[in-house]
């Protein structure tokens, strides 16, 4: 299954260093029988992209809950999209979550999502309203529909070390 996991630019300068990764709480998200059944219409691509969508609302919380007393948080979501065989859907959670038992293998990442430099101010933002959005707030929901405005850029796996050696 093509799962989607929440991640920053730190755990991904990890997953670079170890060619694995752990995804927090193995929370990740993907197309299951209850996000197609939330959507009234949507081919595959469309509802494979509300996962991610989701999948990136929750690196805004990794980005939100990261230590930042000598260090400045990278403000830059990312989502890593891998296939996974192991994994236990929790519609109880969200219709689109799904819990990955043990760590994704450098082998099964398929892409790697990240944002541009230019959507680092929006996600900044968002990052720090992120809780409220989640509560209704109309302001926080809007400066979330900035960040989510932006659009991820898609690299292969291979690309990864170079990129992260250019940021």
């Amino acid at each position: 299954m093509r799962v989607y996991l929440p991640a920053t630019l730190p755990m991904l300068r990890q997953l670079v260093a170890d060619k694995q990764f752990q995804p927090l709480g193995g929370t990740a998200f993907a197309l299951t029988p209850a996000l197609r059944e939330s959507y009234a219409s949507g081919d595959t691509e469309e509802l494979e992209y509300a996962a991610m969508r989701e999948a990136s609302r929750a690196s805004l919380r990794l980005i939100a809950g990261e230590p930042s007393a000598d260090e400045k948080p990278e403000m830059r979501r990312v989502v890593i999209s891998a296939d996974v065989d192991d994994v236990t859907l929790r519609p109880d959670l969200d219709h689109a979550v799904v819990k990955v038992s043990g760590p994704v293998q450098w082998k099964q990442i398929a892409a790697v999502h990240v944002d541009a430099t230019e959507a680092e101010d929006a996600v900044r933002a968002a990052a720090a309203v992120i809780d409220a959005a989640d509560l209704g707030d109309p302001d926080a929901e809007f400066a979330l529909g900035d960040a989510e405005d932006h659009e991820l850029a898609w690299y292969a796996p291979q690309e990864v070390p170079f990129l992260l050696e250019l940021m």
